[in-house]
């Protein structure tokens, strides 16, 4: 019996392909996982800086507050300053982000 190690001319070139073959599928297996396990979820590559304030952060409860009228706009402003120190947001008096 005859086997690549004892043939004349060796394993040859495509030998290579291997590796090649097993990154394909590694990557393919993280590009799956990826577009269904974490779709909707915050993944690890993403921070927390990139989401907007969630239903129960500070500055949600306070814009609530002032939609519904229970502080004015120079209150709301006030106070959006002080979270803004603690939390490190950039807020412009434009409301963007």
């Amino acid at each position: 019996m005859q086997t690549l190690a004892n043939w004349d001319g060796g394993p040859g070139p495509w030998i290579l392909f291997f590796p090649l073959i097993w990154a394909a599928v590694v990557l393919g297996v993280v590009t799956v996982l990826r577009r269904t396990l974490w779709r909707g979820r915050r993944g690890p590559w993403r921070a927390m800086a990139d989401a907007g304030p969630s239903g129960d952060s500070p500055i949600a409860v306070l814009g609530r507050r002032f939609a519904s009228g229970e502080i004015d706009e120079d209150e709301y402003w006030r106070r959006l300053s002080v979270l803004d120190e603690q939390f490190g947001r950039t807020v412009g008096k434009g409301g963007a982000v």
